[in-house]
C-alpha cells in the first residue's frame, strides 16, 4: 500500500514540476512568437483561418475566382480513382493517401489490406 502512496506522491510532485516549467516557458515562448511575427510582419489577422496574406482579406475561393476561376494544382490531383478496397459495411478506399479509419482498425485486429481488395472482373 505504501508503494501506491509513494507513487501518487511522486505523480503529484511531477505534475507540480511540469506546471512550473510550463509557466516559466510560456512567457519565453510567447516572446519568441512575437519576435517572429514582428520579423515577418505577421499580424493576428494573418493567423485567422481563411485569410491569406496579400489577398486584402478575401477568402481563398474569391481569390481563385478573381484570378480566372482556375486554381493551380500539382499533377493529377482531383481526379477520381476507382476503389481498390471495400470494407465489410460497403466502405471503399482507392488505396491513395492515408488508410481510412475503418481499414486501419481492421488491420489492427490482425487482418491485412489484401483481405479487403476488390477483385478485378
Amino acid at each position: 500500500m505504501s508503494n501506491l502512496i509513494d507513487i501518487q506522491s511522486q505523480i503529484e510532485k511531477l505534475q507540480k514540476q511540469a506546471s512550473d516549467i510550463k509557466t516559466r516557458e510560456f512567457d519565453k515562448t510567447v516572446q519568441d512568437i512575437l519576435a517572429k511575427m514582428h520579423a515577418f510582419g505577421i499580424t493576428v489577422k494573418d493567423l485567422q483561418p481563411g485569410k491569406r496574406r496579400g489577398t486584402k482579406g478575401k477568402p481563398a475561393a474569391k481569390v481563385a475566382k478573381a484570378a480566372g476561376g482556375k486554381r493551380k494544382t500539382a499533377g493529377k490531383s482531383g481526379q477520381v480513382v476507382a476503389a481498390k478496397y471495400r470494407g465489410p459495411n460497403g466502405e471503399t478506399w482507392s488505396g491513395r493517401g492515408l488508410a481510412p479509419r475503418w481499414l486501419a482498425s481492421l488491420i489492427a485486429t490482425g487482418k491485412t489490406k489484401e483481405d479487403f481488395a476488390i477483385k478485378a472482373p
